[in-house]
């Protein structure tokens, strides 16, 4: 079948910006996802292609509109010939701490349009590619412990998407199995700041205490789990949900309010 090609969404920066250095570097074709940051996505595809020999192409498109969503797969396909692998790497956040009812009307949509609905839009573009060919891997972006349902104080709308994502998930792993389908969530664990975009070998040289494995997260730890799922050799994992969390309890206590 040749080469692959791979569609991130969100990948100009953070984890989906390592995770397309990685998988470029496998020798898949790269279709960066971008909504607004198009200088930083245009200069990713460039070093893409010059570092690694692929085909990469940013993609701009706000995934959480239905409209948005088919006109972003039709532009990827006049570059490619179909998606092979969705990564659903984009998830839009609210930082500040509220409580369910002060949230609008407004940001709870916008997250869950960005989180949940997006997952919808774009994998049943996606699916017809992957069905022609009996081949495809969706990959989709949870939390530690989703798959549970838990309650996440003053993150209710993001968890109320991501827990409905992690059961579409395991849902199109059911439903497309015959196809040759995979659908996996990847959960990363507390990866913040610039170590989004990081290596490994670049986290083994610090020390983080609040984690057990005593080192901070890094993108390239979720891109090596993804970069495997993405694999022919990953043929028998499906509807799994793969905590990568160094062994910390990210919800701590989030839980219950703070004292």
């Amino acid at each position: 079948m040749g080469k692959k090609t791979v569609l991130i969404t969100g990948g100009a920066k953070g984890i989906g910006k390592r995770i397309a250095y990685h998988l470029a570097e496998q020798g898949f074709n790269i279709l960066v996802n971008y909504r607004t940051s198009q200088k930083e996505a245009e200069v990713l595809v460039s070093e893409l292609e010059s570092r690694f020999g692929v085909q990469a192409f940013s993609v701009k498109g706000d995934i959480s509109s239905p409209t948005e969503s088919e006109q972003l797969m039709i532009k990827c396909c006049t570059f490619v010939d179909g998606i092979d692998i969705l990564i659903h790497n984009a998830g839009p956040y609210i930082k500040e701490r509220k409580k369910s009812d002060d949230y609008s009307i407004e940001e709870w949509q916008y997250i869950m349009n960005g989180n949940l609905n997006s997952v919808f839009y774009l994998t049943r573009l996606a699916l017809p590619y992957m069905r022609k060919k009996k081949w495809g891997r969706i990959i989709t972006l949870g939390f530690d412990r989703v798959e549970t349902a838990p309650g996440w104080i003053y993150r209710s709308a993001f968890a109320a998407a991501k827990t409905g994502v992690a059961s579409l998930t395991r849902t199109i792993a059911i439903e497309e199995v015959n196809n040759g389908i995979t659908a996996n969530m990847v959960c990363p664990g507390d990866i913040i700041g610039d170590w989004k975009e990081c290596k490994i070998e670049d986290g083994i040289k610090a020390v983080d205490g609040s984690t057990p494995v005593g080192r901070p997260g890094t993108g390239e730890d979720i891109a090596r789990v993804i970069s495997f799922l993405c694999s022919q050799q990953s043929d028998f994992i499906t509807g799994s949900i793969i905590p990568v969390t160094g062994g910390k309890d990210v919800l701590g206590k989030v839980f219950r309010v703070e004292e």
